[in-house]
């Protein structure tokens, strides 16, 4: 596995680089440092000013010490990239270069000052062609827990991420939810059991999905120790489930809608990554 690992030298994105090596082994890093002067007008040309040094300086030295923080930690290291221009552009532009199999981004939310990664991870997660990896805090990186529904695409992302990651000893979890219509526009018209049985039709639909899942992983080695159908909507339900269960990792497929704004999408995964304290691995398929 080969990986394309974005630092602009916080905590944060350290975290992310060593949070995925809990689930992956084997893999080459190659790390990118963008010297991001997109926010200043076109009129203005900084390359060989003294505030463009001061940025190419800097770039050297995060990658100079990223490079030297993530060999004490035993990752293998290929490449040091730097690079300038708007930093999603930038990444974007990185990892169609070369054979990745996943990006790795810290994310630092919405609140306060941020830093480039705070609310890049977002949009390069919505539209770059290869998965994501984004961590937004250290944690314990044990347990895992797989989102999922009965499109060919989350079969896929699930087939294609047991394929590439090891959970060995680690938690794994399943779960599903399913969506209640709203009845209200049929109420006195229709009998309450029909509502019912409706509803236990859907929630046996979904055991039979999680059987499906938690079979295919098995088969793969490894082990589910808790399978969970949900009701309501499905992001909010699922946030709520992973606060609730300290979950580390969350694992989401997600749609190739590539080139489209983030502002535009409105998958679960997305909102997931919004909300969530957990890391997210967003696969692919």
């Amino acid at each position: 596995m080969r990986v394309l690992f974005c630092t602009d030298g916080s905590k944060i994105s350290y975290h992310s680089i060593q949070n995925f090596a809990c689930w992956a082994t084997n893999f080459t890093v190659d790390i990118l440092c963008a010297i991001d002067w997109s926010f200043l007008p076109d009129t203005v040309s900084v390359e060989s000013s003294e505030f463009g040094n001061m940025c190419a300086n800097s770039a050297n030295s995060i990658l100079e010490y990223s490079d030297k923080f993530l060999s004490e930690l035993g990752f293998n290291i290929e490449n040091k990239i730097k690079m300038c221009g708007a930093a999603v552009d930038c990444i974007l532009e990185a990892s169609q270069k070369n054979d990745y199999d996943c990006i790795i981004l810290g994310s630092h939310g919405k609140k306060g000052i941020q830093k480039w990664l705070g609310s890049v991870s977002q949009e390069v997660a919505s539209v770059a062609d290869i998965s994501t990896y984004i961590s937004k805090e250290k944690n314990s990186c044990q347990k895992v827990l797989f989102a999922v529904d009965s499109t060919d695409m989350t079969y896929s992302a699930v087939v294609n991420c047991i394929d590439l990651y090891d959970f060995t000893a680690k938690e794994i979890e399943l779960i599903t939810v399913y969506e209640i219509p709203d009845y209200l526009f049929l109420e006195g018209n229709i009998d309450s059991n029909w509502i019912l049985d409706i509803d236990k039709k859907q929630g046996t639909a979904a055991s039979i999905l999680l059987n499906k899942f938690e079979k295919l992983i098995n088969d793969k080695g490894f082990c589910v120790s808790k399978k969970s159908v949900l009701s309501g909507t499905p992001a909010p339900e699922i946030i709520k489930y992973t606060a609730k269960s300290n979950i580390d990792l969350v694992v989401c497929g997600i749609h190739n809608r590539k080139y489209l704004s983030k502002f535009l999408l409105s998958s679960v995964s997305k909102r997931i990554l919004e909300s969530s304290k957990s890391d997210v691995l967003l696969i692919r398929p």
